[in-house]
């Protein structure tokens, strides 16, 4: 059964901590513990994945607000599960709300809330290109 964008569906991804993704390496903190920073990217790519395959042809998605807590610290070598559900859509369809949270081996480390907006792909990165030739 193919899956349809309304709210309700979710997915997950899982990654082991590397080096690359500590505090340390990626100019968040002086810690050996993975980042802040990395929790919320793979929160916003679980989020990404969910809905990709159900968007029309030509449309993904960017991310416009993130408000998310990072309640633990993992170490290099631990797994962690990011699961993202969609819970909310505005009238239009475009703008799209998602529960997010991080697990590790040991228990939850990060949750919250992320939005995202449907856009039409080609669109989106020729305005983006144009905007540096504005002149400023």
């Amino acid at each position: 059964m193919k899956k349809i964008l309304e709210p309700g569906i979710s997915g997950t991804s899982e990654i082991t901590v590397s080096e690359d993704m500590l505090a340390c390496r990626v100019g968040s903190g002086l810690v050996e513990v993975f980042s802040t920073a990395m929790m919320i990217a793979w929160m916003e790519a679980t989020a990404v994945a969910v809905v990709q395959d159900v968007l029309p042809e030509g449309m993904t998605t960017v991310g416009t607000k993130v408000d998310v807590s990072h309640v633990a610290a993992t170490p290099c070598g631990m797994q962690v599960t990011f699961t993202a559900e969609l819970t909310g859509m505005s009238s239009n369809g475009k703008g799209l709300t998602f529960k997010v949270s991080a697990r590790d081996e040991v228990g939850l480390i990060g949750e919250g809330l992320h939005e995202r907006v449907v856009v039409h792909k080609e669109k989106f990165e020729s305005r983006t290109r144009h905007r540096k030739d504005c002149g400023c």
